[in-house]
């Protein structure tokens, strides 16, 4: 009826230190499973060396080398699996006649709430504390008092789904008591007020911000390049191609492009956002910070992409995820500056993970 669950997801640490984990995934396939299955790998700290994947459109298997980065915190691979397997279709029959109405249950959302001392690099130390903890931060509100007191309010769900137990919250609690330290006045761990999910869906952003964030002509604006990064020449070196002569059935989509954190996951996301099948794919290593992706992909319906406009639009829109996959804005407001980053959000409605680990760190 299909392979044991404990086979669906197999990691094999490396043999000498500085070897790379194998991680293999063998299950029944679904679109935009390739983008669940990076955005787990992101979320875990880990960089993704090469991969290969293969589906028939009922089954695949895929293959990743990855590395931990320089900067994440400790990964538990019994966890990693878990998640992995999590977002693998089940291996028997009842998975296909009960696909259509099966839709995961949302985590509830905890308020950590903890005054302490100020200093230097607090809110990243808390920040890495969480993502060790599997805890995915939501939102924060932080406030410093003319006394140079914190409060710290972080809305939180719980990867495990376990912090609704007195052992995951103490566990929780004990760890952010280690590195707060003595600074620590107080620290509490409550379920967040059923008001905060009403107004989860609100956005924050005023639709001028949103449109200079977000919008595609960033591309074209030189004098926003130059502000960006002085590597934007770089970036901007990215190749995205279109070939139908290779296949009978499928079209040939090359990437070619500069390296970054996340950016097979960057891909990933825009495809399944699209609708469209991967039938096969390549990731190659790093080769003087860039990376070759070769895809070989269908539309939703099974056909291949032949319409010229339909093909501009797709590459277009992957220039711009792979060049801006974080949107940065820096201004002046009064006495302050204000820092503001964002980045899209798949159709599904989850965000890029550990965004706001890399913002404190940075």
């Amino acid at each position: 009826m299909g392979v044991p669950s404990d086979d669906v997801v197999v990691i094999q640490t490396g043999n000498r230190p500085g070897e790379p984990c194998v991680i293999t995934v063998n299950c029944p396939d679904k679109t935009g499973l390739g983008c669940d299955i990076c955005r787990i790998i992101l979320d875990f700290g880990l960089y993704i060396k090469k991969a290969d994947f293969s589906t028939d459109g009922i089954w695949c298997y895929v293959v990743l080398w990855v590395f931990p980065h320089s900067s994440s915190p400790v990964v538990r691979l019994s966890n990693l699996k878990n998640q992995l397997q999590s977002v693998c279709p089940s291996c028997t029959v009842s998975y296909y006649f009960f696909q259509q109405t099966t839709r995961p249950s949302s985590s509830a959302v905890y308020l950590l709430t903890f005054v302490c001392l100020d200093r230097k690099g607090l809110l990243h130390d808390v920040t890495k504390i969480l993502s060790e903890l599997e805890l995915s931060i939501q939102s924060v509100k932080v406030t410093t008092t003319p006394d140079d007191r914190v409060l710290d309010l972080f809305f939180i769900t719980d990867n495990m789904d376990l912090l609704h137990t007195k052992e995951r919250q103490d566990e929780t609690l004990k760890q952010l008591h280690d590195v707060l330290g003595e600074s620590c006045i107080s620290c509490e761990l409550q379920l967040a007020d059923p008001v905060y999910e009403s107004h989860r869906g609100i956005p924050s952003l005023s639709p001028v911000v949103a449109e200079e964030l977000f919008t595609c002509e960033l591309l074209d604006k030189e004098t926003l390049s130059q502000a960006l990064s002085p590597d934007m020449t770089k970036l901007k070196e990215s190749n995205v191609t279109m070939d139908n002569s290779l296949s009978p059935a499928h079209t040939l989509l090359q990437i070619h492009c500069a390296d970054h954190k996340g950016l097979l996951y960057d891909i990933m996301r825009t495809l399944k956002d699209c609708n469209i099948k991967i039938s096969y794919g390549r990731f190659s290593p790093n080769i003087k910070g860039y990376r070759d992706l070769d895809l070989f992909i269908q539309q939703k319906d099974g056909k291949k992409f032949v319409d010229p406009d339909k093909q501009n639009a797709l590459c277009l829109h992957l220039k711009v995820e792979m060049l801006h996959p974080l949107r940065v804005i820096i201004a002046n407001r009064g006495p302050d500056t204000e820092l503001l980053v964002a980045n899209p959000v798949e159709l599904s409605g989850k965000g890029r993970p550990r965004v706001f680990y890399d913002v404190t760190l940075a």
